[in-house]
């Protein structure tokens, strides 16, 4: 018993409240509260001390991901003391590209991240990538003399692009993802809220990056009709499932019944327009319930 009312008194003075010194510097609250707050541009973050970007850049930081590979998550140095992060800032000034690495020396980051100004005072998402860095290259992002493809949207390398839909990636990707893009998702909602933003925009450059940022939470300004009707065209009895002849690897019959699969066939040029026309927008701690492709596996 006397143990007990030990433990009671030692338990009742955790989170007691203790007056404060006259000399303690506080925090008025309208500084957490305000109902004014301005909406912050990459241009104004363009122009802040280093010390003060690189706080807020670390937010997009996977520190679990560091720190599985060695990786100092405070200093950004890799086991052999190289830096593992790279920041680089248009000559307008209207975007940024962050690029984290899994080592210093490494070919390609782990994780990539654009981001830009737009005329109407928001900010867009122009590129998110997350790639295992220990899992296969597929050359899809240059020719075999080395020409950038512009992600497969300028020129395309057909045998590298076979290979990577043969190994279960989607078009664009040059390595496995990490199955981490609900943390990216969360950690770009953190970065908006720190620059007073309750959005930002995307625009998919592929099919199946727009089913993506449906399944979290994102949904449409332009394009949820034509991505229904695309829906309805590989469905069975629709003119894309019937497009599907065979007449080249991305255009295999199979390839109708998943979403991968559907937009290797549109990437081959299956909608006989050019993919674009879409444009997404997530909504800070909303999940928008939008489902364009209803029962369809990755």
């Amino acid at each position: 018993m006397n143990d007990l009312a030990h433990l009671t008194d030692l338990s009742a003075g955790i989170g007691a409240k203790t007056p404060p010194r006259a000399d303690e510097p506080r925090l008025d609250a309208s500084a957490w509260t305000r109902v004014d707050a301005r909406p912050i541009t990459l241009r104004e973050v363009m122009h802040w001390e280093p010390e003060r970007q690189r706080l807020l850049l670390r937010i997009f930081l996977p520190i679990n991901r560091l720190v599985q590979f060695g990786v100092d998550p405070v200093t950004l140095l890799d086991p052999q003391g190289l830096p593992v992060t790279r920041t680089t800032f248009s000559a307008s000034e209207q975007s940024l590209r962050f690029e984290i690495y899994h080592r210093g020396d490494a070919q390609d980051p782990m994780v990539e991240i654009e981001i830009s100004d737009t005329p109407y005072n928001q900010i867009e998402v122009i590129w998110l990538t997350l790639q295992d860095p220990l899992g296969p290259r597929y050359d899809t992002d240059s020719m075999p003399d080395g020409r950038p493809t512009l992600r497969g949207t300028a020129q395309r390398n057909i045998a590298a692009e076979i290979a990577a839909m043969e190994h279960g990636l989607a078009p664009g990707q040059i390595r496995r993802g990490l199955g981490e893009f609900d943390r990216a998702v969360e950690r770009m909602e953190t970065f908006m809220l720190c620059l007073n933003r309750t959005g930002f925009v995307v625009q998919p450059l592929y099919y199946h990056t727009a089913i993506l940022f449906e399944r979290f939470g994102f949904s449409y300004l332009v394009g949820q009709e034509r991505m229904r009707e695309i829906a309805a065209g590989f469905a069975p009895g629709g003119p894309l499932r019937a497009r599907l002849d065979g007449s080249s690897p991305f255009r295999r019959p199979e390839l109708a019944d998943t979403v991968r699969g559907r937009s290797w066939a549109i990437h081959d040029g299956i909608l006989g327009t050019a993919w674009d026309r879409v444009r997404m927008i997530k909504r800070l701690g909303v999940h928008a319930q939008v489902d364009t492709c209803p029962g369809v596996p990755w």
